[in-house]
């Protein structure tokens, strides 16, 4: 089973290679977007950096948005999700499956992405390891949590409209809790716990997402 699990992941891995267009897009928006803030905020240098916590996690949940619309719909129309369904793998792990492969070609670049972008905000190193550190579990939940939207509104009229309008409310808690873990070091407080719920939060999603992205998934095949 764990071999159909890891062929899928490489399978999708390549689709993204061809379509490399989309992790590009995806950068680039993350990138664009914060660097408007610079020039509509002002030059400061403290105010830019009591805002890049917020500024940070809001682009990255915007951009990590923009590929979902392709993780299941275009194998829906072509009928290769109908032969990723017979492979003899449950469906929460194919999209689970998916859901890693969307992680590792938006998620990732995403959180390389990050480095510089907090460089350029001004946030201090200590600051900056945070981050990171909150930006890899926070960016795992919006892939489980994206995959999981994706599966449910799939082959729903108008998905393109209520993809985010299911993800963003889902999302909220860990973009509360990764922005609260930065502005807690900032100010000298413990941020420790911020980070805790965030993963406590990734726990709840690792089963819940792919169980509930599976029941999408034969809805939509059958």
């Amino acid at each position: 089973m764990m071999p159909l699990f890891f062929a899928v992941i490489i399978r999708d891995l390549r689709l993204a290679r061809r379509h490399g267009a989309d992790t590009l897009g995806a950068v680039l928006f993350f990138i664009l977007a914060a660097t408007l803030f610079p020039l509509a905020l002002g030059p400061s240098p403290e105010l830019l950096r009591h805002m890049a916590p917020g500024i940070i996690w809001v682009c990255a949940l915007l951009a990590a948005l923009l590929p979902l619309g392709r993780l299941f719909g275009a194998e829906l129309e072509d009928g290769s999700l109908d032969q990723l369904m017979l492979l003899g793998l449950p469906a929460s792990l194919v999209a689970l499956a998916k859901m890693t492969a969307h992680w590792l070609t938006t998620g990732l670049p995403l959180l390389i992405a990050a480095i510089p972008m907090a460089v350029m905000l001004g946030l201090p190193q200590v600051s900056i390891l945070v981050l990171t550190g909150g930006l890899f579990l926070g960016s795992v939940i919006l892939s489980l949590i994206g995959g999981m939207a994706a599966a449910v509104v799939l082959g729903a009229r108008r998905s393109d409209v209520l993809l985010p309008l299911l993800i963003l409310p889902l999302t909220c808690p860990a973009l509360i809790f990764g922005a609260a873990a930065l502005d807690a070091i900032s100010n000298g407080l413990p941020w420790i716990p911020d980070l805790e719920l965030l993963g406590a939060f990734l726990g709840a999603a690792l089963p819940l997402c792919p169980l509930a992205a599976g029941a999408g998934l034969r809805a939509a095949v059958e």
